[in-house]
This record gives C-alpha cells, structure tokens and sequence, in this order.
C-alpha cells in the first residue's frame, strides 16, 4: 500500500492504518495499490473519501478527523472492494449505494472498529442482514428506508466510483483470507498459545509466506517446485546480497526475499512463481559463458511474459517486459539484446545466485537437478491432465527440453566433424583387382577404393591456445577426441598452429600424430589473430576447410573471415564476445 502525506494529516492516517492492520481487515489493506491524500481530486469539505472499482481510496485532504475517525473512513471504504459492491451494472444506482452503505456499517458497528464521524443512528434500527437482501427490501418497502444521505462518506454523491477497470485484484479472496487469519489467530489465542508461537505464526503470514503455501496447495504446475524451497526473509542477509526484491539459489534451493518490499498478495504471487521458473527451468545452468548479467535480464523477460499470459498475480511496477519478446527463447533474446548491451547491462535484475560449474558435477548437485527436472515435469503433467488452463506454447517446449540430459561435449564435437567432413563414396574400379573367388577363379573383380582427389581435399586446422592456462589434462583429453574423431571420418591431414605472444607454425600432421607430438613452445600472453593470419595467407591451406580453436576464453575479438569455424574451450569459461560459430565446453 502506498499513499502520499500530507502535513498535519499523515501521522494520523499511519495510526489509523496501524489500527486496521491489527483488525481482521489487514489482508484486504494490504492489496490496495494507492491512497491519494492530495488535492488531484477536488471535494466538497463535508467529503470524506470515495473508492475507485481499481482499488484507489481518496481521501480529503481538507478533513480534520480523529484516529478513530479515519480508521473508521478508511475501513469503510476498503470493505466496499473486500464485499464485491462495485459492480458496474449496479454502481450507478443509489438504492444499491444505500444498501451497500448499510451493510458495511454494520460490519464496522458490529466489529467495533473505529468511530463513525457521521451519525448511524437510522442504521442502527435496521434488520442485521447481507446488502443483496437489503437491496431488495429497499426496493420493495421505500417507506423503511433509514434517514441517511445516500452515502456515509460524502453528502450527496456516492462513494463508490467506476473508473473503467474491473477486477484489478482479487480484493473479494483477499478479504475472505485475512478473516480467516483472523479467525485462526483468536483460536489460537483461546487455547492458550505462547508469545513465542504467536511471533512464529505471525511471521509466516506475510504475503510471501502466504503466496508460498498457495503455490503448494493451489498451482499443481509449481506446487513441486515451490515445495522443496526454503524462504529466507532476514533484512540483514538480504541487504548483504543486495536483494531488491527476490533472489534464488537453486543449488541450495533457497528463495532470498527482502521483507522490505511492500507487495501485495497477487504480487508477491507473480515474484515467487518468477523465481521458482528460474530455478525449475535450470537457468543458472544453461548460462554456460554468457554475461551473467545480460543473460539473467534475457530469463526475465521471457518468464515475465508467460507469467503474463497464464494470468499468475499481478505483476509489479518496474519489472522487465516486453511483449516482443514472446514466442522467443532466453537463449534468442540473449543474441537481441546484445546489439544493445550498454542499455541492457543497466537492468540488472540480480535476482539469480550463480554457482560455479564445478559445484554441478558433486552428486548433490545431481540430485538437485534432477529435483527440478521431475518437480516441473509432474506440475505439467498434472495441469494438463485436469485442464487447470492454456499455457504457452514455448513454456511447454522448455519444460520437454530440460527432460532430455544435455550433451557432452565430445558428443557435440563429434557432430560438428560429421557436419563438416560427409562420408566418403568408395568407388569400383577394374585398376586394382579384388580376390578372386576360388569358385571362379578366372573371372576378375573391380576392387573398393577411395578416390584420391576426395582424400587429400579433408583437411582441418587446428588453432591452439599455449598460454599456459590451459590444464594439461583437458589439454590431452581434446587433442585425443579430435586425433579419433578426424581418423575414424577419413580426415588425414591437420594444419596445427601453436599460439603464445607469437604463432608458432607446425605445419601438416596426421591425427594420430597430434596428441602425441605437441609440444607447447610458449608460456606468455594469448595472440590468436597472428595465427589466424597465418592461415588465411597460406594458399596452400584450404579457404573452406574448417578451423577448431582451442582456448582458455582469455584473447581478444577474433576476426575470422567468415571461415567455417568452432570453439574448445573449458568448462566454466566464457569468451569475451559473442562467437559466430558453436561452442563446446570441456569437461
């Protein structure tokens, strides 16, 4: 709830929000977006306020009332959004008004909260019953019409105004949870619960707890995920890792929310639900070497879009969205928004806790993926299968696709050699004769062979990274993947290029030679363009033959000249700009 002081009014407004956040009316407080308390909506001086059907309270400025006063108005008005009076079809008709007046008085009256700054006195003589039934009777028997204006909070023109927006929130649901709040909390006071439990059950009934435990019992899509989360609201470990909002770690599957924010229960519903997607759909992971910072503002606006369309609370003012985004991955959103990374980099969520990628290969952190990838399958299959709603299309195809383990490395590798190198037609000829068979023993036969022309034309380089940081033991395990992958594909020769602060030329090799007769020349700074050069000045190396760079990420922007090329680099590591061409990550 947010709403501007004035002088001399707001200390008393803050105490009359304190006695209604102590009331049974402190859920249906907590989701009104605004109250205005200046003077952008003129009124008569005997006005006390009005509410909009969005949820907006004004209040007059120019009114001088006690605590109780306006606890009184302020109540008053919010039961009107917490009891559905503002319906459209209705709100123009003042018998309606008139009942829906009598109505929440009673409820005030009956409650005890606040003192009426007008006289109820006609009120009080009326049958105790619901605004539908006094409608009626209104209607039917003007003569027992009680003698009061026709509304309480101002003389003369209704308090219930209809600015255009219908079900802005779901002010009805929130005022029915905040009764039963209540109504647990005077239980538990009656069987005589200690101070200490009551501070527990207090805490845990904030709009965040509350959003947590709708998402276990209420949305079977997130209800696994949401489950297996720990809820950490400390100021002081929040402010530690400037939290703004939300944050979540899910390797220790803990959810970080600072209890600063002033969220209202559908929106502390779209943040939760937000960060479980981030934790169920393996974002921390799949960053691989992208920029932290522009890949989790990638994640943000397409969950942020989905949240949208399946309607899941209202989201809050100032998160990322961009409707042209929809319909797009993280990973193609991460590629858009490079071409503007200054504006991008300054939107930095910081709502998603990165672990290194070595912490992923402990069996914990197997056993935390492997969480995730049933959690958020079971949601889905439990969705459809009981028609829950319509969910986008795309956020179907994520959850399939994190089903399906991801590749190792040397399998992609391999596939790239198979894209690179076809497989060779052997050919017939009657130039080199076959065994002939002992049955037919003067009848010869064409003998299989490779065409001369097709096996000298396969040839790769090989562009390695000799600075020294590379671990000699990810060093030999590339070397021998790519000395198999390039025999078992008829691929004879490789064009290795050692590169230090120089590029040290060795010339054409057999595969089988590679991983055995390397020797790293250098130890400096990493120069990889000279040895690029090279390549492309040599017209005896092949303009299309494919170029395999392996690197530790530290060089600079490459220029390759179009040439068909790949990365090899670590596990962990990233490259300092965005490759043109795939990536495969050693492990």
């Amino acid at each position: 709830m947010k709403y501007q002081k004035q002088s001399g009014q707001g200390n008393v407004i803050d105490a009359a929000l304190a006695k209604i956040g102590a009331s049974p009316l402190v859920g249906l407080a907590e989701e009104i977006p605004y109250i205005h308390t200046d003077n952008s909506c003129p009124m008569s001086k005997d006005d006390w306020g009005y509410v909009t059907s969005s949820g907006h309270i004004f209040l007059n400025p120019r009114k001088d009332g006690t605590i109780g006063e306006w606890t009184y108005v302020l109540a008053h008005l919010m039961l009107h959004l917490g009891l559905g009076h503002l319906q459209e079809d209705r709100i123009h008709d003042s018998v309606w008004q008139q009942a829906c007046d009598i109505a929440v008085t009673r409820f005030l009256l009956d409650g005890r909260i606040g003192t009426p700054p007008m006289d109820v006195s006609g009120i009080l003589n009326t049958a105790a019953a619901d605004e539908e039934k006094l409608y009626r009777q209104l209607l039917t028997e003007p003569n027992k019409q009680p003698q009061t204006s026709l509304s309480l909070m101002s003389h003369g023109r209704p308090d219930m105004v209809w600015d255009g927006v219908s079900r802005f929130r779901d002010f009805e649901a929130a005022f029915a949870d905040s009764l039963r709040r209540s109504l647990r909390k005077s239980i538990q006071l009656a069987g005589g619960m200690t101070k200490a439990e009551q501070k527990a059950r207090k805490n845990n009934n904030t709009g965040y707890h509350r959003a947590k435990e709708w998402f276990v019992s209420s949305y079977p899509l997130l209800g696994a995920v949401a489950a297996g989360f720990q809820l950490v609201d400390d100021l002081a470990v929040v402010q530690r890792m400037r939290v703004p909002i939300a944050a979540v770690n899910a390797r220790l599957q803990e959810l970080y929310v600072n209890p600063g924010c002033r969220l209202s229960f559908e929106e502390w519903k779209f943040v939760l639900a937000h960060e479980f997607l981030h934790a169920a759909l393996r974002h921390d992971v799949r960053r691989e070497g992208r920029d932290p910072i522009l890949w989790n503002v990638a994640c943000d606006y397409i969950i942020n879009g989905w949240l949208v369309e399946m309607n899941v609370g209202q989201m809050p003012e100032g998160l990322l969205y961009d409707e042209h985004f929809k319909g797009m991955s993280a990973e193609t959103v991460y590629d858009k928004l490079c071409e503007n990374i200054r504006y991008y980099m300054s939107l930095d969520p910081k709502d998603i806790i990165y672990s290194s990628d070595n912490d992923w290969e402990t069996q914990n952190g197997a056993e935390v993926d492997s969480f995730y990838r049933s959690a958020i399958q079971r949601g889905l299959d439990y969705h459809q299968q009981h028609n829950q709603g319509t969910l986008p299309g795309d956020f179907m195809e994520e959850v399939r696709a994190i089903q399906q383990p991801p590749i190792p490395w040397d399998v992609q590798l391999a596939r790239w050699f198979d894209e690179q190198f076809q497989p060779l037609e052997p050919r017939r000829t009657y130039a080199r004769l076959s065994r002939r068979q002992s049955a037919t023993p003067d009848i010869p036969r064409p003998a299989w062979f490779l065409p001369e022309d097709q096996t000298e034309q396969r040839i790769f380089g090989v562009l390695l990274d000799t600075s020294g940081s590379m671990e000699r033991g990810l060093l030999a395990a590339a070397l021998g993947s790519i000395a198999s992958y390039a025999e078992s594909r008829d691929v004879h020769h490789v064009r290795v290029v050692f590169c230090d602060a120089a590029a040290y030329d060795q010339g054409i090799m057999a595969p089988d030679e590679i991983a055995g007769m390397v020797k790293v020349r250098g130890r400096g700074g990493t120069k990889l363009q000279p040895g690029i050069d090279l390549l492309d000045e040599d017209t005896a190396f092949p303009r299309e033959a494919p170029l395999l760079i392996i690197t530790d990420g530290a060089c600079d922007r490459l220029n390759l000249r179009e040439r068909t090329h790949a990365f090899l680099i670590p596990a962990g590591n990233r490259l300092p700009f965005t490759p043109h061409g795939p990536v495969f990550r050693l492990k």
